[in-house]
């Protein structure tokens, strides 16, 4: 350690020393864990926290006994994590500082009756004034409702009156007052405010959301905004809750969550669509290195021996390969994290930039793979049912009309599992009926299905949520396992798809056979060396292991009922769009 971070250090144990002692003292009436003082705890915090010297609490790094008074190094450890300031806490440390009274901080999702005075914080969505009150409708991001703030003119201080005649939509605010049953029919309860303050003014003549409904497409043109309307704030909710309940499943299963690198040498879908990483100076062509052959000739590409990791770089458009390493050794893991696409694609069921949750099982087949992503689904489904009933009802009102009792079928219902041939056949029968009304007519086996054909399965045929299975090996990626049953001429692999949405898992056995997979790659002009530590997990112990993919966005849309998964994810990224 050098002795500049040791300084660094021993300057933040100091910091959050002197916070925590605070912290203390303010519960204790003022004594110190620097000592007895009368000091009170706006005192406390009005002190500045660097004129206590890192030097009064450790004379050195790593002491073994020093003490700051009667505190060892152990003892303030153990109490500043048994005080850390709370969250609440730290939002107040101002109005502390100031010696004023504080009010706990609630969300509006969690408001409710009581006579304790509370702090609500937030953004003003609208503001109605009348004669002897106003209205303040604020936000703060936990519901989609928010909550009313009422400020009788006759109970609020002057400071508030004034602030009262600078609010405008957008602005943050800080208003403190009684939770109380609402007068009003639409909404539950209110608060009765006592005072208000405006933290951050907002130009209502320049504020892009003025209070009007925005189509989507102008909101991402403004994404920094965008959140801060009800849909994306919605979606964000739904998210996050997503993101909570996958973790939750495969926690609660026993999976070990295994994060995999985002620079990779190795295409695993073998489709060649990845972004390029490199800090070779493209800008300047006649500098770049050249590839040469056996004899000093200079070839037409780039020599990527002499670029920064020594050989062709690229973002991943999968972290599976990785994640088989440590499924043959943990047994079961899973991998939650961002992939790449450069695929040229402007549709609304494409991102460049994406998440994908990645399990992988050792010792499993293909059932054990359909059972695990259908039991994964209603349980994270299940979850934003209970957790987000508010988002749901808006979405559904605004949306999608049968979000609810779509979702609910989902988590109820079994899914519907169906051989590749056998839709391929459902498909032709339908198609038959009328060719005009489909897009693409032409199904036979070996056809990559297209979107209308995965809805109508889900939708039409089933009315269901179906795996389909035993895909041609032609249209599959090169790691997934022949079936021996038809001589190779399919994969064991599965696609689930779902109503509104077509596709949302994709997954297979993978194949364990080292023979096997090196003949795959050679055919599909993949270089082997690149994947020598992929081979070595057959080479040593190899096992029947199978996994899946589930594009994240794909499952906000759906949840969601939202038709395009630009509007899934904070900053979509996708061909001529990289902003912000």
């Amino acid at each position: 350690m050098t002795q500049t971070t040791r300084q660094h250090l021993t300057k933040k144990m100091a910091s959050r020393a002197c916070l925590a002692a605070a912290v203390a003292a303010s519960s204790r009436g003022g004594v110190s864990a620097f000592g007895t003082s009368s000091i009170g705890r706006s005192g406390l915090m009005a002190r500045s926290l660097s004129s206590i010297s890192s030097n009064n609490l450790f004379s050195s790094y790593p002491p073994s006994t020093t003490h700051a008074t009667s505190i060892n190094k152990n003892d303030l450890s153990n109490r500043i994590s048994s005080v850390a300031p709370s969250r609440s806490f730290q939002l107040n440390m101002s109005t502390v500082a100031a010696g004023a009274t504080t009010a706990r901080r609630v969300k509006t999702a969690e408001a409710e009756v009581s006579d304790e005075q509370v702090s609500i914080k937030g953004w003003v969505r609208t503001v109605r004034k009348q004669k002897t009150l106003a209205f303040v409708e604020v936000n703060d991001g936990s519901n989609l409702s928010g909550i009313q703030c009422v400020l009788p003119f006759d109970s609020v201080d002057e400071d508030t009156m004034k602030e009262i005649d600078n609010l405008t939509t957008g602005c943050s605010i800080h208003a403190v007052g009684q939770i109380i049953k609402s007068q009003g029919g639409k909404q539950a309860v209110e608060l009765s405010a006592s005072s208000l303050r405006i933290v951050g003014t907002c130009p209502g003549d320049t504020f892009p959301l003025a209070k009007k409904r925005h189509s989507l497409e102008y909101l991402r043109t403004i994404a920094h905004l965008r959140p801060r309307t009800n849909t994306i704030a919605a979606v964000a909710r739904v998210r996050s809750t997503l993101a909570g309940s996958i973790h939750k499943f495969f926690q609660g299963e026993g999976f070990n969550y295994v994060q995999t690198p985002l620079i990779t040498a190795s295409d695993c879908e073998g489709a060649g669509e990845m972004f390029r990483v490199t800090t070779l100076d493209i800008d300047d062509v006649a500098s770049l290195p050249r590839a040469k052959d056996e004899e000093g000739k200079e070839l037409a590409g780039v020599d990527y021996a002499e670029d920064f990791f020594g050989k062709a770089a690229f973002l991943t458009v999968s972290g599976q390969l990785g994640g088989e390493t440590h499924a043959c050794a943990l047994g079961d893991v899973y991998t939650f994290g961002p992939t790449f696409r450069a695929e040229n694609s402007q549709t609304t069921r494409h991102l460049a930039e994406f998440w994908m949750v990645e399990p992988e099982m050792a010792f499993a087949d293909l059932t054990s793979a359909m059972d695990n992503a259908e039991a994964m689904l209603k349980a994270c489904v299940g979850d934003v049912i209970e957790k987000c009933e508010e988002d749901l009802e808006f979405f559904g009102k605004f949306f999608d009309k049968g979000l609810k009792v779509r979702l609910d079928k989902l988590v109820s219902k079994p899914f519907v599992r169906c051989s590749y041939r056998d839709a391929i056949k459902h498909l032709q029968e339908e198609i038959a009926k009328d060719p005009s009304k489909w897009q693409f007519p032409d199904v036979e086996f070996g056809t990559d299905l297209a979107t209308e054909h995965e809805r109508w399965l889900a939708e039409t045929k089933f009315d269901s949520a179906v795996f389909v299975y035993n895909y041609p090996k032609s249209i599959k990626a090169f790691y997934m396992r022949d079936n021996d049953e038809d001589g190779g001429e399919t994969v064991n692999a599965m696609d689930l798809l779902v109503p509104g949405v077509g596709e949302l898992v994709g997954g297979s056995q993978r194949e364990e056979r080292m023979d096997v997979l090196v003949e795959k790659m050679k055919e599909l002009d993949l270089d082997v060396e690149d994947y020598w530590w992929y081979l070595d997990l057959r080479r040593f112990g190899s096992v029947p292991h199978a996994g899946y993919g589930l594009g994240f966005e794909r499952l906000v849309t759906y949840v969601c009922g939202i038709e395009n998964i630009r509007d899934a994810i904070a900053f979509p990224r996708y061909p001529g769009n990289a902003e912000f």
